[in-house]
């Protein structure tokens, strides 16, 4: 019998020791006094996107006092920054806890592939200026396989729906504003009987013939404008080398469509790390160095098909190329089409949390029209640790027991400064800026032990 893994002790982040931090913290300012000097000026949802990586995860802005109700070992947990851009260690937070929803609430007992559109360079740089339209885009895609996927279980779409969840991310490997979807559809059609409930009809995966149809189908034309008729995009499908998972590949002048990667309903972990993949951070700080000629030196996830294997910047250009990967405020980057759509009739019926229209958890005393919709609860900070990295914050590290309890939030500096010299020096924070480590070139077996969501995901697992 196999003895119960043992938890990880929690070690608190110290984002001020990291590489990435320190170029932001060094050339951060540099580089907004290039641009005034241009007469140019960030967006003041990018100078908060910095402002705030830069207070994350410091003791000195303020904490958590959390302590052991037992043995009363104390520690102390800083705040997060919660910014949607770059910082990897609330992108892993968000990571964490997207995952878990989409595979808990939404996904939950149904085999899934995920199809990824990429978009010509010309048209991720309208799309960012213009991040509106994206909709636009979504739909045209999302109908067109939609409709593959219906019709391939022998159904129209008056019979019946399938379901998909896009997830819209703004970064390359290479650190490169590359707006791209990945969509996790159903692979199936759920059609609705009001006599028996919802039925669902699976479908075969994709054959090269089957690409080949679906990128000839979408084939769109500009509606209005001086370009009127005339077309947007084709994909059409190169020879793939085999029919296997990752077989289903289709490209054409700039556009390319990917639907080999596939998660069946009886593989829950899978599908949870398929769903970590496409919600992971924009910058793995694992990938990240510097060279013995100042450059800032950035491994690529995948090689390119020419043999590249490594990007270098400037480190005024890097800190753009960080800039550019920030989304504006208010763009939705989780869509959810067809059953799984926050207006679908079904979607209550199809999803293990049952929320939406006509949800079965009204009661009959309870009138569907005044009673509050329900919305799903996001994971707490000692969860999301549980459940990707099996570190248990609620355990004591000294004692071992689970009885640690927050007991202050401090937030007024005098306090902060107090507090963090009366428990221990080690807390305490240099007045003086934090200096980069010595420039050196980067490990070679420094991915042994690195996390596999951010280097060559294994899907198969």
């Amino acid at each position: 019998m196999l003895a119960k893994q043992q938890s990880e002790t929690y070690k608190r982040h110290r984002p001020e020791t990291t590489l990435l931090y320190q170029l932001v913290e060094r050339y951060y300012p540099d580089f907004t006094a290039n641009l005034a000097d241009q007469g140019k000026y960030l967006p003041k949802y990018v100078e908060r996107e910095f402002d705030e990586f830069l207070r994350c995860g410091r003791l000195e802005h303020g904490f958590l006092r959390v302590v052991c109700n037992d043995c009363k070992h104390e520690k102390l947990v800083a705040f997060s920054c919660k910014r949607r851009g770059f910082c990897p260690s609330c992108g892993a937070r968000r990571m964490a806890e997207s995952a878990a929803l989409l595979v808990d609430d939404v996904l939950q007992g149904y085999p899934v592939r995920q199809w990824v559109l990429s978009l010509p360079i010309p048209l991720r740089l309208l799309l960012a200026r213009y991040p509106s339209e994206l909709s636009k885009v979504m739909q045209i895609i999302h109908l067109a396989i939609s409709t593959h996927i219906v019709n391939k279980a022998g159904l129209t779409n008056k019979q019946a729906k399938t379901g998909a969840v896009t997830l819209i991310q703004r970064f390359g490997s290479a650190l490169n504003l590359n707006i791209h979807f990945h969509m996790l559809f159903l692979e199936g059609a759920i059609s609705e009987n009001p006599l028996s409930g919802t039925t669902f009809t699976r479908i075969k995966a994709p054959s090269h013939n089957d690409m080949v149809e679906l990128v000839h189908t979408v084939s769109y034309r500009i509606a209005m404008g001086p370009q009127q008729g005339q077309k947007v995009f084709t994909l059409q499908t190169l020879p793939a080398s085999n029919e296997g998972e990752y077989g289903q590949v289709a490209n054409n002048s700039g556009f390319s469509l990917h639907a080999g990667v596939f998660a069946n309903a009886d593989e829950p972990a899978k599908l949870e790390r398929l769903c970590r993949y496409i919600s992971r951070p924009a910058i793995s700080e694992q990938r990240l160095s510097m060279t013995d000629h100042e450059k800032i030196r950035y491994e690529l996830k995948t090689p390119y098909s020419d043999g590249t294997t490594h990007v270098f910047f400037d480190p005024i250009d890097f800190i753009g190329k960080l800039a550019a990967l920030i989304p504006p405020p208010r763009l939705n980057l989780t869509r959810f089409f067809g059953v799984f759509a926050p207006n679908s009739n079904l979607r209550a019926q199809v999803t293990a949390s049952q929320r939406g229209k006509n949800s079965p958890k009204l009661t009959n005393k309870e009138d569907s029209q005044t009673a509050k919709p329900y919305h799903a609860r996001g994971m707490m900070w000692a969860q999301r640790l549980k459940r990707v990295f099996n570190i248990d914050i609620t355990q004591c590290e000294q004692c071992q027991r689970h009885n640690v309890a927050i007991i202050a939030c401090i937030i007024e500096p005098a306090i902060v400064h107090k507090i963090l010299k009366h428990l221990d020096k080690k807390y305490l924070v240099s007045a003086q800026p934090t200096q980069l480590p010595p420039l050196r070139a980067p490990p070679k077996e420094q991915y042994a032990d690195d996390f596999t969501i951010q280097r060559d995901f294994n899907f198969g697992a």
